[in-house]
């Protein structure tokens, strides 16, 4: 879409999206003159929540451009007294025609707390913070997708497939990219959709819903193994280690084999291939441990990268210093925060510059943050050149690897690793590559 001149969007991005929604049974095609199809953008643009051709807000405020005028110019607890009267106007419809409002849908997740939050608290006292009332973050249901969903049960219209992306100029500590899809942010929207949506409704979220690498059936490469240690080579899809659901996980699959506990001294991304060094028993989990702390353990990744402007300005050795921090509103998102951040410190080597303008390269990860190579990469201080394949922080696009055979998957793998055995006190050193 274009921007009027004097519009926000010239200064700061946007998050918009754009629903499909069935009427009556039919789809109706978006070149006809009605097509059925919803817009909207988050919280305000240009000073206001309402612009012709876009949904409006789930809950209108009194102000003459839908805003609310009396959260403002108050003391903390009086402003937090109005917000949660603020909170109790956002009523939302699931399939069912059902309502619920924020405060009830927020009541049982677990507490979000902002940087300022987290931060003013003496020695990082998460105690006192986790037992505060658990609130909506501030922003919850302002979100494109639940705009489009409220307008839709309201109006008895069925929603088939949402997509939502980013529009002007991207934030440089979320990293979004103009153009990109994205799925709905974990802390704000996820736990309303959980609710809009419970009444079974299918609905394709892109950016969501791709499918991942299968891995049913996967089989496990272990390179290394002894009575202490084994090292294993993860494929790409496969979790480190057991999550909140039934997927199997390199961990769950090892320790089936050999009928004993095995646990990952490190953990790769779940997109992540390659060296994961594991301990069969606790004192060689304990020591290894300790090697990953202290960084006595060195790494190679490598990855290629997509190409942005200034390619051929990259020097082919270089360093990047970009501190980390999670974001609270959408994990595991990771954004940078300069005066927050935990230090995050990648080594980066160019070995190929292809005809295609992607790069190949080679990343010696000096911290071990979590998504710190793919941030490094993607971020406009850093590479500038998101990880091929990257859901997060690039374009979750199909790449043909390996050539001709069409998986899609993030094109970053562990192909090296080299430490010293916490029993025999052997240097271990192991080089699997990844064929990019």
């Amino acid at each position: 879409m274009r921007a009027h001149p004097k519009s926000e969007l010239h200064r700061c991005g946007k998050m918009f999206g754009v629903l499909m929604v069935k009427a009556n049974g039919r789809m109706d095609e978006m070149a006809s003159g009605e097509g059925f199809y919803l817009a909207a953008f988050s919280s305000m643009l240009d000073g206001s929540y309402l612009h012709e051709g876009f949904v409006p807000p789930v809950a209108m405020g009194d102000g003459p451009n839908g805003e609310w005028t009396n959260v403002i110019g108050h003391s903390r607890a009086e402003s937090q007294r109005l917000q949660r009267l603020l909170f109790a106007q956002y009523n939302l419809l699931n399939g069912r025609g059902e309502s619920k409002n924020l405060l009830e849908i927020f009541a049982h997740e677990k507490p979000i707390f902002s940087e300022d939050q987290w931060f003013s608290e003496k020695k990082f006292r998460v105690k006192s913070l986790e037992s505060r009332e658990t609130l909506p973050p501030s922003g919850a249901g302002e979100c494109c997708a639940p705009k489009l969903l409220q307008y839709a049960f309201a109006h008895r219209l069925r929603p088939v497939a949402l997509a939502e992306f980013w529009v002007g100029e991207a934030p440089k500590n979320e990293l979004r990219r103009e153009g990109v899809f994205y799925p709905p942010c974990s802390g704000r929207c996820v736990p309303i959709l959980r609710w809009m949506l419970s009444n079974g409704e299918t609905l394709r979220i892109e950016g969501m819903n791709d499918e991942r690498v299968s891995v049913e059936g996967m089989k496990v490469e272990v390179l290394f193994e002894d009575e202490w240690l084994m090292v294993a080579n993860k494929p790409a899809g496969l979790l480190t280690v057991p999550g909140k659901g039934n997927e199997p996980s390199l961990a769950s699959i090892l320790s089936d084999e050999r009928g004993i506990p095995i646990l990952p001294a490190h953990r790769l991304d779940q997109d992540t291939s390659g060296l994961v060094v594991l301990a069969k028993d606790a004192d060689s989990y304990k020591t290894l441990q300790a090697y990953f702390q202290r960084r006595d353990i060195l790494k190679r990744y490598e990855a290629v990268v997509v190409t942005t402007e200034r390619m051929n300005d990259l020097t082919n050795e270089g360093e990047i210093s970009l501190p980390l921090l999670p974001n609270p509103y959408d994990r595991p998102r990771q954004m940078v925060d300069t005066e927050h951040g935990k230090p995050a410190i990648t080594r980066y080597v160019i070995r190929e510059r292809r005809a295609d303008g992607s790069l190949f390269v080679d990343f010696f990860p000096q911290t071990g943050r979590t998504h710190q190579l793919r941030v490094h990469a993607a971020h406009p201080d850093g590479l500038n050149a998101p990880i091929v394949g990257d859901r997060l922080y690039g374009e979750a696009s199909p790449h043909p690897f390996p050539k001709g055979k069409g998986i899609q998957r993030m094109l970053l793998h562990a192909a090296e690793i080299q430490f010293i055995h916490p029993v025999t006190k052997e240097e271990m050193h192991f080089c699997i590559p990844s064929g990019f």
